[in-house]
């Protein structure tokens, strides 16, 4: 099972690759590089392009889905660094962008860091395991929490966000999403065969809230910044976030997990967040707009 949610991964993660560039060039041309406001956002609905990568994101998203119902958070969450590649090859040669070494070395940080961090979670990760009440009570009122502080900045701090705090606030709450569709997925798979009723109302909720926020905060770091670096941010921090609740609250690390192992994926991540810091500062895109 653990084979086959990496392969469903890895075929996700292309199609989030293009459907985030697709979404970001559509982003960028309707709005100009400024913040994205409610009315841009519903002409937005009318673009081709917008709506073709809106299907790519969705497809992605279905087969990441899957993933997650067949393996742990841990293995499954950190296989979409390699969208970073595929996006930044892609946009660059849309957009006529010649990749400079600091960005090529950015980019490396990012998936090596995260490829490490794949191979040593699947032998220390347990097979999927129930998830119980108070847990999954746990990890709502953790999104409520998010949701009313990213909302808050959303309100009142739009004009003052760069790309970089947006990307941060979608990655911390599509962590949470994926953390969430796992366990809502489960219920959906439990043998009694209730499906949605086995799920609690709060648990929808809170999906729907951090999923529509978080989309939200996509579409603002897309007007402001490029595709790639979104999806770094991305494909870093909503790891992080997903793992960090799938390890503290979820209990899927195995109970003897080495002292070297435990180090090793911590430094793997460390990498990992460097590349993203690094690609925020070096992008050539970043770097234009800067000057």
């Amino acid at each position: 099972m653990p084979l086959l949610a990496i392969g469903l991964a890895l075929l996700g993660a292309v199609f989030l690759a293009f459907g985030a560039q697709r979404q970001g060039s559509a982003v960028r041309a309707n709005t100009g590089g400024l913040a994205l406001s409610s009315s841009g956002l519903t002409r937005l609905l009318t673009s081709p392009r917008w709506l073709f990568g809106l299907i790519l994101l969705g497809a992605g998203t279905a087969l990441n889905v899957v993933a997650l119902a067949l393996a742990s958070l841990t293995v499954v969450q950190p296989i979409g660094a390699i969208a970073l590649v595929i996006t930044t090859i892609v946009n660059s040669r849309d957009q006529g962008i010649r990749i400079n070494r600091p960005t090529v070395a950015a980019i490396t940080a990012c998936v090596t860091g995260s490829a490490l961090f794949v191979l040593l979670a699947v032998n220390v990760t347990r097979e999927n395991h129930a998830v119980d009440s108070a847990q999954e009570l746990s990890v709502v009122l953790l999104l409520g929490a998010a949701v009313v502080v990213f909302g808050a900045l959303a309100v009142f701090g739009r004009h003052r966000l760069n790309a970089f705090a947006y990307i941060l606030g979608a990655g911390v709450l599509f962590g949470f999403v994926a953390v969430l569709t796992k366990i809502v997925a489960g219920h959906l798979l439990d043998p009694n065969g209730r499906f949605l009723l086995n799920v609690p109302l709060l648990t929808l909720v809170a999906l729907v809230a951090a999923a529509a926020l978080g989309s939200w905060f996509v579409q603002s770091a897309y007007a402001t910044g490029p595709p790639d670096l979104v999806i770094a941010g991305l494909t870093v921090i909503d790891p992080i976030i997903g793992i960090a609740v799938g390890i503290t609250i979820l209990d899927e690390l195995q109970p003897d997990v080495r002292t070297v192992t435990a180090l090793g994926m911590g430094s793997a991540a460390l990498i990992a967040i460097v590349g993203v810091v690094a690609l925020s500062r070096h992008h050539p895109d970043v770097v234009k707009r800067q000057r």
